[in-house]
């Protein structure tokens, strides 16, 4: 009789953990259903079929002092690589080669100096073995 009763005041000690197993589920599968969908795009501006016009890619050159190089002919200063930028297009594309141990802020200056005039093709050539 008496290992009856101890056997009886047992389950009273021990947590019914049913209950919070079901809260924790439901919660799981709410959080599941409320997270967004990652969305990895990235913006690009793809071209569009049509008519092929052939433009030839001018080449921009940074050397190690910031000197610029416009297709092989140093530039003088920043006002005459504004004027080569202002008689592209805004579809004509720049290649951009810049040296590695060219300044960081003439690097900027020029790319923010092509987007100020309508550039929108800046290829950045080189890179590949900075990485």
């Amino acid at each position: 009789m008496r290992f009856q009763r101890e056997q009886e005041a047992e389950p009273l000690n021990q947590l019914n953990m049913t209950p919070l197993i079901d809260v924790m589920l439901v919660l799981i599968i709410m959080l599941i259903i409320t997270i967004p969908k990652a969305n990895h795009a990235i913006g690009m501006d793809m071209p569009r079929g049509g008519a092929a016009t052939q433009s030839v890619a001018q080449t921009l050159e940074i050397d190690f002092d910031g000197t610029l190089w416009w297709n092989g002919a140093q530039l003088a200063s920043r006002a005459a690589l504004e004027e080569k930028l202002s008689t592209l297009a805004s579809d004509d594309s720049v290649q951009l080669r810049s040296n590695g141990l060219a300044p960081y802020q003439v690097v900027v200056g020029v790319l923010s100096t092509a987007q100020r005039h309508g550039i929108r093709n800046i290829a950045l050539i080189g890179n590949e073995r900075f990485q």
